[in-house]
């Protein structure tokens, strides 16, 4: 289970597109005031597949309000 604290505010970043590779889901967060980027090892994530770490990563930043894209792993 991950916290998700700190992260920027929608009002302000309102876009997060996640993308993940073998060991990280990444998150960029991105509006009129530029990008930011945000990176969190599965292993922190706590779920054995990664795909579902981000399909559950990304649903609950929809819920926090941001417009959530998910981007092919590479």
């Amino acid at each position: 289970m991950i916290r998700l604290t700190g992260l920027p505010a929608v009002g302000r970043y309102p876009r997060a597109s996640v993308s993940r590779d073998e060991s990280t889901v990444s998150v960029v967060f991105s509006g009129e005031e530029g990008s930011r980027r945000l990176d969190v090892p599965l292993a922190r994530v706590g779920e054995e597949d990664p795909e579902s770490a981000e399909l559950r990563l990304s649903g609950d930043l929809q819920r926090m309000g941001y417009r959530v894209e998910r981007l092919p792993p590479p």
